[in-house]
This record gives C-alpha cells, structure tokens and sequence, in this order.
C-alpha cells in the first residue's frame, strides 16, 4: 500500500536567518545573507563575499549535552543539529528520550568533511604530537558524523544515512527519507542536510573562476541568478531540516501538517551527451523532471511556482530552458520562478534543503519570494518566459503546487513535488 507523506517540522540555520520565524522574515522582504569577509581579502581569493549563517556556537548548549558540546569543532555538525532539533521540536516532539524509536529514521547529507577541524589532525600528526588529538577527531572527520550526532541526540533506531551528491544532496535527501515512508520502512523520517564552507573549500572553487568576483564592496548584490550581469556563483553555509511523517501517523497523534510530498525523482545524466563533472546533461535533466512530475501525479499545467537551482552562471538559461521543454509553457504561461540564491548564495549540499523550507513556507503563507539582484534579467531567458513570471518584490498569491529542483557535480539531478495539504 502507497503512504501519503506529509511534512510536520521545519528546522533552518541559514545566512538571512536563524530558525523559521526570522529566515520567513527575511525571504519575504528580500534580506541578503551575503556578507564582506576580510580572511577572504587577506587570503587573496578573487570572491571575497559568502553567505555564512550568523549562528550562536555557545548557543548549541541548549541542543546537546556539556560532555557532547565540549571539543566539538565542525561548524557543519553544528548546523545541522541545530536545524534538526529544531525540526523536531517544531513537529511536537521531544528531544529527550530513554528508548530507542525504531519507527523513525534521518536521512542528513553533506558533501565534505569539516576541512579545518581535519588541519588540526593534519598538523598534529605532522608535529609528531598525535597524543594531543584527543578522543573527538574521528567522529567529526567522517562524513556520518552529522546523522551520528543528529541520530544518537534523538534515538533514532529506523535508517540512518548520509547522503552526498554535491549540490542535489538535499533534494535528495528529503526524496529518499520520502520514499521510506511511502513504501511502509519508517512512520517518520527527520532529513535534511549541511554545509560549511571553510577557507579551504571556498579556496578550491575560487581557482575554478566559477564564483562572483565583481561585487566584493557591495555583498548584497554578489549572487544574481538570471541576471545579464551575473558574474558567478556565491558559496553558501548553513543547514535545514525537516520532520517527514506517513499521514495516517501524524494525523493519528494530531501533528500540525505543513505541506504534502508528492513524490519526486532522482537520476544522472551519466556525464553524457553534453553533461559534465561539472553541467547536467539536459536529457538527464528533463527526465527527472519529467520523472517527478509523473510520479506525483500532477500535471505539468498545475505548478505554481519553481524554486529553481539557477546559480547565477551561465548554466541559468539552460535550466530555464530545460523546465520550459519538460512543461510545454512558455512566456507569461508560465510558472512563477524564484532562486533564493539571491540572498544567501549557494549552499552546495545545504541549498536543497534550505529552498525546500523556504518553498514550503510560500505554500503554506501564501507568497513569491523575490529574486533580488534582478533588475537586470538576462534577455536570453525573457526570450522564453514572461518578465512577470521573474518576480523581484513579495507576491502575495496562492501557492498550490511547487516544483523544487537541484543539479549537482558528476551530473546528478533531484526534484521533489511540494504540495498544499488537503485531507
């Protein structure tokens, strides 16, 4: 039997805004996350702005106990806990338990390791003083350590998991924590994901001469997804979380319910017929979207609004493009496009998640977000949907249906079908 999934919780640790009520804020109003960081100056990287979470490590005190937070070091574990007890919390739960939840699993991705808590290991191992390491390293050096976290503070005994797919481990997450539920192997599935981008990440995409470079005296007008003068794309921390939960369950204990899960797709391009490492193939991206489409019984004409990925390269005309085949709309029929990049930059492996909560905020609020930076839309993307479908101030409309996508490195795709909940 076929479960319906709702979402119950919302948790968001992300550069315009800790925790829901100020990241709706903040959305709703097009506030910038995007912030002059002097390191970046100093270290002579060409993009000297980021979008890093104003977040309260002391503040994790109130998440974890004194013996967990002491000697806890990666920024992304900390997001993420955050986020994800937030969630939790949010969907009325509680966090302190004494027996193992067998029905209730967490899915969390991230894409790399902590690089900067790894220098420490590095350098002691180097200097001969490995004795000086401590008990902690290991488990905030694997890439599990997260769900670890997140999984042992909760008790969760169903799957836990740790996805990465570069920029789709989001999406991806919230797609596979969906699918468990569906089939019947968790009642609840607490997914999301984290990023921190540290100097020595951001340093390896800066040589790439992928990211915004123009704009390092004015933040806020780095990250121009779709804009004719966008210039590259602006690396992005933070975390999101979401409590998924089978309808039968969470109507049975009276949760709040959010939005619905549709349904959704994941695949690759296979680096292909024009895909790359580092460009999706546009075969692998229409099936998915088609896939997604398909699978949560929609039709093409009932979108609403596409959160898009749209980074602020050159790739933004091509996934407009790309939506605009697989959906058979174009000029003013179509749907209305946001990319919260524009405020808080890219979020790699976090961006799925956070646009998620952000896409199911305008579900349940009833809005568009704007796309800042956008007084200038790129021409070749006008030339296939209206001006009015680029909304750059607050839409107040009824939002149905959003499709939510992102594309990763090694040409993977993931999209997911958010819906207005009806019982």
């Amino acid at each position: 039997m076929s479960r319906r999934v709702v979402v119950t919780g919302l948790g968001v640790v992300s550069p315009n805004g800790v925790g829901i009520p100020d990241f709706l804020n903040a959305i709703q109003n097009g506030v910038s996350g995007i912030r002059f960081n002097p390191l970046y100056e100093e270290l002579k990287f060409s993009c000297q702005v980021a979008g890093t979470p104003l977040f309260d490590w002391e503040g994790l005190r109130n998440y974890i106990s004194e013996v967990s937070f002491y000697g806890l070091k990666a920024r992304g574990i900390g997001y993420g806990l955050q986020a994800a007890l937030d969630a939790w919390t949010d969907a009325g739960n509680q966090i302190e338990s004494d027996e193992t939840d067998w029905d209730t699993g967490c899915i969390f991705g991230n894409s790399i390791a902590d690089t900067e808590a790894m220098k420490n290991v590095i350098s002691r191992v180097d200097n001969k003083e490995v004795k000086k390491l401590g008990s902690r390293v290991v488990e905030q050096a694997m890439n599990s350590g997260v769900t670890s976290y997140i999984s042992g503070r909760l008790a969760l005994g169903n799957k836990v998991i740790t996805n990465s797919a570069a920029c789709a481990t989001g999406t991806q997450a919230i797609l596979m924590g969906y699918e468990y539920i569906k089939h019947g192997y968790a009642k609840r599935m607490l997914v999301g994901s984290t990023e921190h981008v540290d100097t020595y990440v951001f340093g390896a995409f800066d040589s790439m001469r992928v990211l915004s470079r123009k704009f390092n005296d004015q933040p806020e007008r780095a990250s121009r997804p779709m804009s004719a003068t966008a210039g590259g794309f602006v690396p992005g921390s933070g975390s999101a979380a979401l409590v998924l939960e089978d309808l039968d369950y969470a109507l049975a204990r009276g949760a709040k319910i959010y939005a619905e899960v549709l349904g959704g797709s994941t695949n690759s391009g296979g680096q292909r017929g024009g895909g790359s490492m580092t460009a999706p193939a546009p075969a692998g991206v229409i099936r998915c979207i088609e896939d997604a489409v398909k699978l949560s019984g929609i039709e093409a004409n009932q979108i609403d609004l596409i959160s898009g990925h749209l980074t602020a390269t050159l790739a933004d005309k091509f996934e407009i493009q790309n939506w605009s085949t697989v959906l058979g709309r174009s000029g003013d029929d179509f749907p209305y496009v946001n990319s919260l990049k524009s405020m808080i930059g890219h979020s790699l492996s976090a961006a799925g998640s956070i646009e998620s909560v952000a896409s199911i905020l305008q579900i349940v609020h009833g809005f568009v977000h704007p796309n800042i930076n956008l007084e200038d839309p790129n021409p070749e993307i006008t030339n296939i949907i209206g001006n009015n479908c680029l909304p750059t101030t607050i839409v107040k409309t009824d939002v149905n249906i959003v499709a939510k996508a992102n594309f990763g490195f090694g040409d993977v795709n993931s999209c997911l079908i958010f819906s207005k909940f009806n019982n």
